[in-house]
């Protein structure tokens, strides 16, 4: 068993690293001392969480409790320890300090290995009900009496969700291949077997335990896999100069789930990968009667309006998702799902098939109800797709979606198997979809609201970093710059995001959680932001203003530097 401390010692060390090769090197040394049973709690350690996102299952300590515990096993006051924590601006740090400077020691102390660690912080998890929170104390109280000072560090941040590490997933998986291969020739299969059923921890336990399982890794119901995603291109022409003759569907601006059947279970999961079930009733109970007894597709979810016969737009969609008053919502925005993609059915893994037979495969299965069939054409010429597009536009939907024929499904990428066409582009007013790493106070007539505008930055996957494109200071509501304030305020943090890159600061930083979609005018060249920085100057927003919250997005799906950049670049074609 890997004594915690070890642990530690590893996460101390990655902290003074920022290079990915160096973390792979750290990280594969810890890797190569555990065992099968161990090594998938070790991987959702370093991926700060106890249980893929699907599971549900969180930690849900705030910094009150933290620092009572903290407080309760040192022997020191609640004020002492808050009057740490604002000078620190860091509470594992306070952990730490008064993790040394005990004023009363536990009776007994039981073995700190990684598998009582993580035994630990699943009764921590999953503990709920009345006077949950006195026993989440209690049990971290417990955690902290038995630890050194150097890893009450650790556990302090993991349980608040602020381990700071700054590794991100693709580092893991080279980890996993070197510890176990000694190179990273693991790293491809590793990877398709993680998109695919979206546990990293089940995946790494796998490969230690039968490597060519992960060689013939398959879809199984109840793990979702990681939505595929779409490239984009300016206009039709290049679409058709891209894929040839291609299927050509309506992009519905609604609520994207991945729905699971196994005999009489239903599962329905969100694009981050949440599970939504208790949602939407009404389309489970459809789901349920489909023949398949085993069945996992995407879909769209629309809200329709029966008296109008017409579909509301994003937002109104977007209230059926709620804990409370399902019932009468269901009644009220009633939902029609239209499918789009079959990946799995009665024990067949669709995802290496081409398109065009997944789409045969769910032609033969909708419509049925409220379950609609996606609308598709196959399209070979540009005119016959601009007329699909403008059709589409004129019936209120967000445009249209072009997909290779021949193409498998790829789960948790973007690639060019799947093309964006929408409304707003073109040489003016365009759109992507940032994650908010920061916002600024309120002046003049904002003071009021204590909100001034946002930090937004893109992903740059060949980096494995977060840069920044633009400060957002229009297209807020006062209601919105009210909410966005309180919603930020709980996120925001002493420091910068482990894996943002930046030349300028907001006034307060956030966790990297939230993804906006901003519309802008032109994209520039600038020295103050780092999306695509070369020789100075990176690219960034003209004219950026918030157009909606996309709560329904992952970090993961944000617009790439390199979209930017080809942006960039047909926008400024001579």
């Amino acid at each position: 068993m890997i004594p915690f401390s070890k642990v530690a010692d590893v996460f101390a060390e990655i902290e003074e690293r920022s290079g990915r090769i160096e973390m792979t090197g750290i990280l594969a040394e810890l890797f190569k001392k555990a065992g099968g049973n161990e090594i998938g709690k070790l991987v959702y350690f370093v991926q700060g969480i106890v249980a893929p996102p699907y599971e549900g299952i969180e930690l849900g300590m705030g910094e009150k409790f933290a620092m009572e515990a903290i407080a309760s096993s040192s022997g020191h006051t609640r004020a002492e320890v808050e009057k740490n924590y604002r000078q620190s601006g860091d509470l594992g740090l306070t952990a730490e300090h008064y993790g040394g400077k005990k004023r009363q020691q536990a009776l007994s102390a039981s073995e700190m290995n990684a598998d009582y660690i993580y035994a630990a912080l699943i009764k921590i998890a999953k503990t709920s009900g009345t006077g949950s929170s006195e026993l989440k104390k209690k049990y971290l109280t417990e955690l902290l009496n038995n630890a050194t000072p150097h890893e009450a560090r650790f556990i302090v941040r993991f349980v608040l969700g602020r381990l700071r590490l700054g590794v991100g997933d693709p580092t893991i998986l080279d980890a996993l291949s070197v510890a176990k291969k000694g190179d990273k020739s693991w790293r491809e299969p590793l990877e398709r077997a993680y998109a695919i059923c979206s546990d990293m921890g089940y995946v790494a336990q796998t490969f230690y335990e039968n490597e060519k399982a992960i060689a013939h890794f398959t879809v199984q119901p109840f793990k979702p896999l990681m939505p595929a995603l779409a490239e984009r291109l300016a206009n039709p022409a290049e679409i058709i100069d891209k894929l040839g003759k291609c299927a050509v569907e309506e992009k519905y601006d609604g609520f994207r789930l991945q729905c699971h059947k196994k005999g009489e279970r239903v599962e329905l999961y969100s694009r981050k990968l949440e599970r939504m079930t208790h949602m939407f009733p009404d389309l489970v109970e459809a789901i349920r009667e489909l023949k398949p007894k085993e069945l996992i597709f995407e879909a769209e979810a629309l809200a329709y309006n029966t008296k109008e016969s017409r579909y509301y737009p994003f937002q109104q969609t977007m209230h059926r998702r709620r804990k409370h008053g399902i019932e009468a919502a269901s009644k009220e925005l009633p939902l029609n799902l239209f499918c789009f993609d079959m990946l799995y059915i009665d024990g067949k893994d669709m995802t290496e098939r081409p398109y065009g037979e997944r789409r045969k495969a769910l032609e033969k299965l909708f419509p049925s109800g409220i379950l609609k069939l996606s609308e598709m054409s196959l399209v070979d010429d540009p005119k016959t797709l601009k007329k699909i597009f403008d059709s589409a536009l004129k019936r209120g939907l967000e445009g249209i979606m072009a997909k290779d024929l021949g193409a498998p499904y790829a789960a948790g990428k973007r690639k060019f198997a799947w093309i964006k066409l929408k409304k707003s582009y073109g040489k003016s007013v365009d759109t992507i979809d940032g994650v908010v790493a920061g916002y600024y106070l309120g002046k003049g007539t904002r003071a009021e609201f204590k909100f001034g505008g946002l930090l937004l930055a893109v992903y740059n996957p060949d980096r494995g970093k977060f840069e920044t494109i633009a400060k957002i200071g229009s297209g807020f509501s006062e209601d919105e710059m009210v909410g966005l304030e309180k919603t930020l305020e709980k996120i925001k943090r002493e420091t910068a995001p482990e894996r943002l890159d930046y030349r300028v600061e907001p006034d307060f930083w956030v966790e990297l959680k939230y993804v906006i979609e901003v519309a802008f005018d032109d994209i520039t060249l600038s020295p103050t932001h780092t999306c695509g920085l070369h020789e100075g100057k990176g690219y960034a927003l003209r004219f950026p203003r918030l157009m909606r919250l996309r709560d329904d997005k992952g970090v993961n799906e944000v617009t790439t530097t390199r979209e930017v950049i080809e942006m960039y670049e047909e926008m400024h074609k001579s």
